[in-house]
């Protein structure tokens, strides 16, 4: 019976201390913070194993050490223990293995477990703290020491016993979860913003606020670092590029779309584990991903991608939401880019491709072409180019964006014939002839919902191949003539003579230099109810309300000539011709100015006086010619520097006297005269997210404004040489298209670099 009684009185006391150790694993597993709550649990777990002392040690990795975060008794601020067999909680750590320890001054029960393990008598001379009993466990988390346990000292004079190991070995275990997850919220707290905080970008106190204010509101520290805290994302993104040691990349909404990498990739995905391709760069495949550390996460990506290299940057979580967006996102009736490419991937695995057309049930077909064409126009591209090449290479996507070519896409090759003839079907074109080239049109409307123009030419290329270049038709109200960039002079100049209730007005330039908005600028300026004005384009780019516009149709003996005399017949006031291309045109449209109607046209010519010269050759009658002569404009556009980020600076003597050189120094004096000083500004370009970190955004137009004047008409009238219409036309006040250029850099909007890249002279 006494037994009986023994026995239950041993079992109830084990229940309880099980009950005790549960305890307090479970409040060490709860803690959001185990610093806070082991300094309140240290005393706890000394009684739960009625030990006197207990310290808690951690890895020091760089020192290979260890040392005591948490413990008891006050004698000594800190201890540090090598990681080695020379002491007693260092054998535990070095072995890896949980050692008890009955007398610690009994050497030979130290040698026993290691031949060169002692106790350090030292620590007791210190605190006259008499050590005895010693019970150390190793805290290990997946095979990695994190730190160690030391139980000293037994009360009662009694053993630590083998319950006493096994519990310790899983309080170990619970540190080591909680002291690796300490460690892992550690790295993410402080080591991604260590260069923020380094240099005093951020305080730590800042940073501490903002950690808890993205718990709270469950979203990235980042997003509150750059919206509450107003850190600008290139800093952010250096500090992430330079804890995870990657590269940091930022969203783009002109960034190529990686038709081919999205192929299979489901969406969905994506989104939910924050990563996307990006491109491929030297054979690699470049992923942008919110966490390269994550190696589950690099690990699922590689196994999607067959084995081939990849490339990981960081980027901010909306970043990649964004690119995903943009990658795949578009009109409700459209389907995403990704299932687009993948279908077209499936089909070709079925089937060999075949050089029939596609019709208007090609699903699949309809939707990227309707794709490319809403995504080129949300860009605002002026063009878009399709380049198919031979064999088994990938088709081309490219827009021309602000002047530049830059690639949008690109298609598997077994679509490449599919995707000219559903354009071809679009324009109306033959889709069987692939031999010479075609023109036609596009109006869009029909198709995706947009009401957009395109003009379609097709040309044959080299391997049996078709390119399609599509001009995407300006809509909607002119541009203000004040808005065009012209200099005070020139706009007053300008207004004077479209103002005049006859003669003819040309404006010339090379292909894209802005000639037909700059005449409906002006048509936009004189449109008012009294007047009738006629158009005649080649197409009509831009419409206008008052305006009544004919697109001439040379194929079926209606052009700029056969539309003149039409227009003659139908009660002008004021004409606008396309180009005047050949002697006939140019010859109806002086006979107009002449008889009492204000004419405009363009030229393809370099200068304002070389257009007299081509018009002269042409076989125009001099004397009549030189009658109608208002004005010549010569424009070209240039890239403006960006607003936002354009960088002042104050230009050095060589640099002030070579402007001055370009522009020529009498005229220099004569029609700007700023003179050198210290406190002269310039701009150059920098580069910022509004510009996509080229410095440039948007263009201008400089002109080059040729006046009809008398001397100029007596000129014309004797078949002057170009040179000397020139030279008289500076007199009368004519800046060049580079003196125009150089204005307008003392101007502030735009530099030296720009005006070299479309002016000769």
């Amino acid at each position: 019976m006494v037994a009986s009684n023994s026995n239950l009185k041993n079992l109830k006391s084990e229940v309880e201390y099980r009950t005790k150790l549960q305890d307090i694993c479970n409040k060490i597993n709860a803690a959001a913070h185990p610093d806070e709550i082991l300094i309140d649990l240290k005393d706890e777990i000394a009684l739960l194993f009625e030990a006197k002392r207990i310290t808690i040690y951690v890895v020091n990795r760089r020192r290979r050490e260890l040392v005591s975060r948490f413990k008891s008794g006050n004698e000594i601020a800190e201890i540090r223990v090598p990681i080695s067999t020379s002491s007693i909680v260092g054998c535990s750590a070095f072995k890896q293995k949980l050692v008890n320890i009955k007398n610690a001054y009994d050497e030979k029960e130290l040698t026993s477990i290691d031949p060169v393990l002692r106790f350090d008598k030292s620590w007791d001379k210190k605190t006259g703290f008499i050590t005895k009993q010693v019970l150390v466990v190793p805290i290990i988390f997946k095979q990695y020491l994190l730190g160690a346990m030391q139980l000293i000292n037994r009360k009662y004079n009694g053993l630590f016993t083998k319950i006493d190991e096994q519990s310790a070995k899983e309080l170990a275990k619970i540190l080591g979860i909680a002291l690796y997850n300490q460690k892992r919220l550690a790295r993410a707290r402080i080591n991604k913003f260590t260069y923020l905080i380094e240099n005093n970008i951020l305080a730590q106190k800042e940073l501490d606020k903002a950690i808890a204010e993205a718990r709270r509101r469950r979203e990235p520290v980042e997003v509150l670092l750059i919206e509450n805290l107003k850190i600008p994302k290139k800093e952010v993104g250096k500090s992430l590029s330079n804890f995870y040691k990657v590269p940091f990349v930022e969203y783009n909404e002109k960034v190529t779309i990686p038709g081919e990498l999205l192929a299979g990739l489901k969406v969905s995905f994506m989104r939910s584990n924050i990563w996307v391709p990006l491109r491929v760069e030297e054979n690699k495949i470049v992923i942008a991903v919110n966490n390269p550390f994550d190696l589950q996460k690099i690990d699922e990506i590689k196994s999607l991608f067959g084995g081939k290299e990849l490339e990981f940057c960081v980027a901010l979580n909306q970043d990649i939401l964004d690119f995903i967006a943009l990658f795949t996102q578009d009109e409700k009736e459209l389907a995403a880019i990704d299932e687009i490419i993948s279908q077209l991937q499936d089909e070709a695995e079925e089937a060999e491709e075949t050089e029939s057309a596609v019709d208007e049930e090609d699903n699949v077909v309809v939707q990227l072409v309707n794709k490319i064409i809403l995504d080129a126009y949300a860009r605002e591209a002026s063009d878009i180019h399709i380049e198919p090449y031979p064999e088994k290479q990938s088709t081309h996507v490219r827009i021309r964006v602000d002047g530049n070519c830059a690639l949008y896409q690109t298609i598997p090759y077994s679509y490449r014939n599919a995707l000219v003839s559903r354009i071809k079907i679009m324009s109306d074109l033959d889709i069987a002839e692939r031999r010479k080239p075609q023109d036609g049109k596009i109006e869009f409307k029909k198709y995706g919902g947009k009401d957009i123009e395109l003009r379609v030419a097709t040309i044959p290329t080299q391997g049996g191949m078709e390119d399609v270049v599509m001009r995407i038709l300006a809509a909607g109200e002119p541009i203000p003539l004040d808005k065009m960039g012209f200099s005070k002079n020139n706009y007053d100049n300008f207004i004077s003579v479209i103002t005049k209730p006859y003669g003819i007005i040309f404006v010339c330039g090379p292909t894209g230099s802005g000639k037909t908005t700059t005449l409906h600028s002006a048509l936009g300026y004189i449109n008012k109810p009294e007047v009738k004005i006629w158009t005649a384009e080649d197409p009509v780019e831009i419409t206008q309300k008052g305006l009544r516009q004919v697109n001439v149709k040379p194929k079926i003996g209606f052009d700029f000539a056969a539309a003149m005399r039409a227009f003659l017949r139908a009660d002008p006031d004021i004409i606008m011709v396309g180009e005047m291309r050949d002697k006939e045109t140019a010859q109806i449209g002086i006979e107009a100015s002449l008889t009492g109607h204000l004419v405009f046209s363009t030229l393809h010519t370099n200068s304002a006086p070389e257009s007299i010269i081509r018009l002269l050759d042409m076989g125009m009658d001099p004397f009549n010619f030189a009658d109608a002569i208002l004005c010549i404009l010569a424009q070209r556009l240039i890239h403006t520097l960006c607003k936002d980020c354009k960088q002042a600076y104050h230009p050095s003597r060589e640099e002030y006297d070579e402007l001055v050189r370009e522009y020529g120094e009498e005229g220099f004096k004569k029609n700007v005269n700023i003179p050198f000083s210290d406190d002269m500004t310039l701009y150059k370009p920098k580069g910022c997210d509004a510009c996509n970190n080229i410095g440039y955004r948007g263009r201008m137009g400089i002109h080059e404004l040729l006046m009809g004047t008398d001397d100029v008409k007596k000129l014309i009238q004797t078949k002057a040489r170009m040179e000397n219409i020139r030279e008289q036309a500076i007199k009368d006040s004519m800046t060049t298209l580079k003196q125009d250029g150089i204005e307008k850099i003392f101007a502030g909007r735009c530099d030296l670099f720009q005006v070299r890249k479309v002016c000769i002279k």
